[in-house]
């Protein structure tokens, strides 16, 4: 549920010419954000920008500072980010690539406790002593998720304030994607901002608290989920003529029949 405080993002006319026109929105404390858009709009892009890998126009704020006064140690503390793909390059166990992303003085066994709790929920409790060379695409993709969520979990780390995905749910099945879920719903609980970068709008539809809707690199609207996510908004920009169903008092984005 979004938690009316200040702004923990805050892009101010912020860009990444050419591919990013310049914008200005925000992302408030404990809020579930999606960014949305046909492939080619800008969310990664928009999602580097914010994160501070990329440089161009305007401003982006963390908390209130620009991330160019921030040094790369203590962004690292203060948000976490999982590009779109990112092959594993390391000989090293899973359990040693959690270590490297654990916050910095955490308590070992408040680490453990975490690390235990995260596995479990994702469904890598068997897999901490294998290599990462050796997982499937899905157990990486959750392996890579354990290691943000590690980065950035409030009990770990009091200094915490946002999480940038970029479609996370690549290669998880129907149960895993439940079960994130729930972790990113806990962690908005704890008064974490999360933006996500998708493209199943249904999803966004049901879980998103608001959205932003990129179309050629550009915000083209922006706002809680049912003022964005309605058809006269989304069909112009996805060039597909949408149509909305309530199914047991939920909203249902479906294309509409010829």
């Amino acid at each position: 549920m979004t938690q009316q405080t200040s702004p923990v993002l805050q892009l101010r006319q912020a860009g990444a010419s050419p591919r990013l026109s310049p914008m200005s929105v925000e992302c408030r404390r404990g809020e579930l954000l999606h960014i949305i858009g046909p492939n080619g709009a800008g969310k990664s892009t928009l999602l580097a920008r914010a994160a501070g890998l990329l440089v161009g126009e305007g401003e982006v704020y963390l908390a209130g500072t620009p991330l160019s006064q921030y040094t790369a140690a203590d962004l690292a503390v203060r948000r976490a980010y999982l590009a779109q793909q990112q092959p594993p390059l390391a000989l090293m166990p899973v359990f040693q690539y959690w270590q490297r992303h654990q916050p910095p003085l955490a308590q070992e066994d408040a680490v453990e406790k975490v690390v235990h709790f995260l596995a479990e929920r994702l469904m890598l409790t068997d897999k901490l002593a294998r290599p990462l060379t050796q997982l499937s695409g899905g157990e990486w993709q959750r392996v890579r998720l354990v290691a943000a969520l590690l980065q950035i979990w409030p009990t770990l780390n009091p200094h915490a304030r946002l999480l940038l995905l970029d479609e996370p749910t690549n290669s998880l099945d129907v149960a895993q994607q439940v079960a994130l879920d729930a972790l990113l719903s806990e962690l908005c609980r704890l008064g974490i901002a999360v933006v996500v970068c998708a493209h199943d709008l249904n999803h966004s539809a049901h879980h998103a608290d608001r959205v932003w809707l990129l179309s050629e690199g550009a915000l083209v609207a922006q706002g809680e989920t049912a003022e964005v996510m309605l058809p006269e908004v989304l069909s112009p920009v996805f060039g597909v003529a949408f149509q909305r169903h309530v199914v047991d008092g939920r909203n249902w984005i479906i294309t509409r029949s010829a």
